[in-house]
């Protein structure tokens, strides 16, 4: 777990799991009698992580499909609650924050969601969209709402003179720019950003990449950005995290993760970012599939793909430790000489 040095965590993970366990129905349970061997499945969605995020930090969360980053998200936002662990804002557990007097903090943290349309309501005009949440909660008075959607319109490059329209009205990079609206409506300190550029096309991509970079300086944001693409984290967060089915594997300062990642499933990730290069070059895919979280390998997850593995990485679960200033890996190549 690391932070900017110098700087107190403003969002804690600490051991953070997360299981889904899907109930046999009545055919089921009569199967699993007859002794068909129906059974209840428990999905392994995250295994224990940990991450610390400084005030103004953008960290980028990578991995492939189905490693658990969405989950991460949405337990950091409060959507889903953790099967086990605790989360930490501002230094106290988020069950601080549960009293009405607290309202304020517990809107401090925001989601960004992938699909800028189904995200939206399709019945309710954009000036509900945005206005709905800050007249509920009392940030702004119900007379004053279309002033204020107006200004918050404008803030994310929106003519404010649409807010009468429908979602469908939109482009999807408007869309894209309506969701962060919503978003921003109830002045939020911390936004977790779930892959949301990956459904623009890559010219509006870059569009709302520099957009997401100046609200960043312009309201003071954290950012917890969810993506697959290493790319898009390159041009935006300060640090990168690589996610590989449940477990953190690796975390860097961006440069630091670029030039010199240590992880095997990172070498890995970075090995297939696509480079305008002189000489021909070809690709080599990692190896396998990722396993199911239903029946995750023993020790290090990674190590049916590893090309390095050990004879230990089948039993050994490796912890996640500093190996340089700010660089933390999950690896039990780390421990030989």
């Amino acid at each position: 777990m690391s932070t900017t040095p110098g700087s107190a965590p403003l969002l804690e993970l600490r051991a953070i799991s997360k299981r889904f366990t899907s109930r046999l129905d009545l055919a089921g349970r009569i199967a699993a009698r007859l002794g068909a061997g129906a059974r209840e499945q428990t999905v392994h969605a995250l295994d224990r992580v940990d991450l610390a995020i400084a005030p103004g930090e953008v960290v980028g969360l990578v991995g492939e499909s189905g490693c658990g980053k969405s989950t991460l998200g949405r337990i950091v936002s409060r959507i889903l609650e953790p099967t086990e662990g605790e989360r930490r804002w501002k230094g106290r557990p988020y069950a601080e924050y549960d009293a009405p007097s607290a309202r304020a903090e517990r809107l401090a943290i925001q989601m960004v969601f992938q699909d800028p349309f189904a995200s939206l309501n399709p019945r309710m005009r954009i000036a509900d969209v945005i206005g709905e949440a800050p007249v509920v909660h009392g940030i702004v008075a119900s007379r004053e709402r279309d002033e204020y959607v107006a200004g918050i319109m404008a803030r994310v490059g929106l003519d404010a003179g649409l807010a009468k329209r429908f979602p469908h009205q939109f482009s999807g990079g408007q869309r894209s720019r309506i969701g962060i609206a919503r978003a921003l409506a109830v002045k939020p300190r911390f936004l977790v950003c779930d892959e949301a550029v990956a459904a623009l096309d890559v010219s509006i991509q870059a569009q709302v990449l520099n957009l997401f970079i100046r609200l960043r300086e312009e309201f003071g944001l954290t950012y917890l950005f969810i993506s697959h693409d290493l790319g898009v984290v390159r041009h935006l967060s300060d640090r990168v995290v690589i996610m590989y089915l449940g477990r953190i594997v690796e975390s860097a300062p961006t440069g630091e993760v670029f030039s010199r990642a240590n992880h095997p499933y990172t070498r890995a990730l970075l090995a297939e970012v696509p480079r305008l290069e002189a000489t021909k070059r070809a690709y080599v895919p990692i190896r396998g599939e990722i396993p199911s979280p239903l029946d995750p390998p023993g020790g290090c997850h990674f190590h049916p793909r590893c090309p390095v593995a050990l004879p230990r990485c089948k039993s050994e679960v490796p912890a996640l430790r500093e190996i340089a200033p700010g660089h933390h890996s999950a690896c039990h190549l780390n421990d030989t000489p």
